[in-house]
């Protein structure tokens, strides 16, 4: 077998290819409207497909493009320069996939899109009958479903307790009474990813006290699951680390696969079960599961639905923010949400469609403002917009506890007792949570002793390693209403060479303003976290001037941190050697490395 198959997507011939204008074209090459992008300049022709890498959107002309390289997606305003295949807004992002150009001999030319073989095609098996109660799928709360394939049980995403990003998100739905003791009962538990409404370390605690050893899989993505395992007090010890695409054999009839996300495979991942022949698609949060190309006609399909999973728009202010923007701008990308799932539903015409991992409030009081603007899609939502769609799907809206009997479905998609809901007496939503167990825990972070010493932000800055960027970020420490502290810190950080000026620099810059609430920043500093924790924790208000989207500085500090926390004992050594008079010499090497830092500042603006 080979490694990937060629296919032909348009062919031109000589005529055809000569009349393509100098820039930017658009021409369709399936009777349903796909449509290339082809650009040509002088001798020059690349092309690519025109689906944006990020949520796939369709690219237009850009008409403030006036060389004629670039175009813009409809369904966020990105900007693909086709000349080079670089995103340039938001810049330092992706680059686009292409498509082979084959010059033939006449003249003409074909665009070839070359794929590699499905993964899960390899060593396919012929579905087999499932009897009553053989594979019953129990939905527990937000992404964490339970599935009994024959005598295995296999968990997902288990968050069963706690907030998830920091203190912005709590349970929606109240699992079952039961949930910790199915989790502890697990013969094997998936993890797609490292936010923190998958990888939910209240709940892994609780599992690591009464089931350390419980086999756990992830994908090897580029930055590990569990990459603060050892600094988290977890003892978990049977994790798996499992390459991509290959199937991963669970006894005689069970086996599954775990795939990357096209736009984030450094921490997305999705996957396959397959048991007895019959395939359960579960793509989690995947922005494009496996680059789109996904199997077709499963018996189960899962994926995320509601949308409101990012700081932005509620969390920025000033400009062009108001309620009113953000209200439209909300209901816009909730429809936009609706129709690429339902469509995604509809090309992969699975028989049972769930929606889930979409369950979470900001429950908390102080993020009232929050709850009431980011305003999210239901599960009857999408439903029923497939419904629509993909008629012949049959769609399940899940309530905890609620089970859904493969082998009765497939039998009969209209059989009613395939799907048994909780009974009647059965507590669906939460209406409390513990969050001043929580929040106390965020908010001891204030008075650590590192605090005390203004050296911990350049400490801090210097551990997470992002330079040679021209960005200037205010810091504002704040209380819980994001009123600036007294005595709380507020600081520049010029990313262009790493300093700490006291007022903006006067060079042409780009600049962010983000005010923090302390506890939740200073927890962030102390354990080294990633910054999802602040901006998809809704833990922040941000303004930033222009008004533009700095992929390359917030991809650093939400995925590319160090592994290794922060080593505030030698920083703590420092600081005390320092300000020790039996250690003079440490302090006049120290004050002239700042000396010797602003004067290469100073050069440098002048040298500019």
């Amino acid at each position: 077998m080979t490694s990937q198959t060629a296919q032909v997507l348009l062919s031109l011939n000589a005529k055809e290819v000569s009349s393509l204008k100098e820039g930017v074209n658009f021409k369709k090459y399936s009777v349903d409207g796909k449509c290339c992008i082809i650009y040509k300049n002088k001798d020059i022709i690349r092309a690519c497909k025109n689906q944006c890498k990020h949520q796939g959107g369709l690219f237009i002309k850009d008409i403030e493009d006036l060389d004629g390289r670039t175009v813009k997606c409809t369904k966020h305003n990105w900007k693909l320069d086709v000349s080079t295949m670089k995103y340039v807004n938001p810049p330092d992002s992706f680059l686009q996939d292409e498509l082979e150009v084959e010059i033939l001999d006449d003249g003409g030319l074909q665009l070839v899109e070359l794929n590699p073989i499905n993964p899960w095609m390899v060593d396919p098996r012929e579905p087999m009958e499932l009897q009553e109660g053989e594979v019953k799928v129990t939905y527990l709360t937000h992404a964490c479903m339970e599935l009994q394939l024959g005598e295995t049980r296999f968990m997902f995403d288990p968050w069963l307790r706690g907030p998830a990003f920091a203190r912005g998100w709590w349970l929606l739905h109240e699992p079952p009474a039961d949930s910790l003791d199915r989790l502890c009962e697990a013969d094997l538990i998936y993890i797609s990813h490292m936010h923190s409404d998958h990888l939910s370390y209240p709940t892994l605690k609780v599992l690591s006290e009464r089931r350390p050893d419980v086999p756990i899989y992830v994908g090897d993505t580029e930055r590990p699951v569990f990459w603060d395992l050892k600094q988290s007090g977890v003892n978990l010890t049977n994790i798996n680390v499992v390459p991509f695409g290959i199937w991963q054999d669970i006894g005689e009839h069970l086996r599954f696969m775990i795939l990357m996300d096209g736009v984030h495979p450094e921490m997305d991942t999705c996957i396959i079960v397959e048991y007895k022949g019959h395939m359960i698609l579960n793509t989690v949060d995947c922005t494009r599961p496996n680059g789109g190309r996904l199997p077709q006609n499963v018996d189960l399909m899962m994926s995320d639905f509601a949308g409101g999973a990012s700081g932005f728009p509620m969390t920025f202010f000033g400009g062009k923010y108001s309620d009113s923007w953000k209200a439209d701008f909300i209901k816009r990308e909730r429809a936009k949400l609706l129709n690429y799932k339902a469509q995604m539903v509809r090309y992969l015409q699975p028989k049972i469609y769930c929606p889930f991992a979409g369950y979470f409030v900001e429950a908390h009081p102080s993020d009232r403002y929050i709850k009431d603007t980011n305003v999210k899609n239901t599960a009857e939502d999408l439903n029923a917009c497939i419904n629509k769609l993909a008629s012949e799907t049959r769609t399940w809206t899940p309530k905890p506890g609620a089970v859904l009997d493969l082998g009765l479905a497939l039998k009969d998609l209209t059989n009613s007792e395939a799907i048994t809901n909780p009974p009647a007496s059965a507590k669906i939503y939460k209406n409390s949570w513990d969050f001043d167990l929580y929040v106390d825990e965020l908010n001891s972070a204030i008075s650590c002793e590192i605090f005390k010493h203004r050296g911990w932000i350049q400490f801090y800055y210097t551990w997470a390693g992002f330079q040679n960027y021209n960005l200037v970020v205010r810091m504002i420490e704040t209380d819980d209403n994001f009123e600036p502290l007294t005595g709380g810190c507020d600081y520049l950080v010029d990313f262009e060479d790493l300093s700490f000026p006291t007022k903006r620099p006067d060079r042409e810059h780009s600049y962010i303003e983000i005010k923090n609430r302390v506890g939740v920043m200073r927890y962030v500093v102390l354990h080294g976290r990633l910054w999802d924790d602040l901006y998809i924790g809704f833990q922040n208000r941000i303004s930033r001037d222009p008004d533009i989207y700095h992929h390359k500085f917030w991809n650093h500090f939400q995925t590319k941190l160090p592994t290794c926390r922060p080593d505030w004992n030698k920083f703590l050594q420092q600081e005390t050697s320092i300000q020790d008079p039996d250690t003079h010499s440490h302090g006049i090497v120290y004050g002239l490395l700042h000396v010797i830092s602003g004067i290469i500042r100073l050069l440098k603006s002048i040298w500019v």
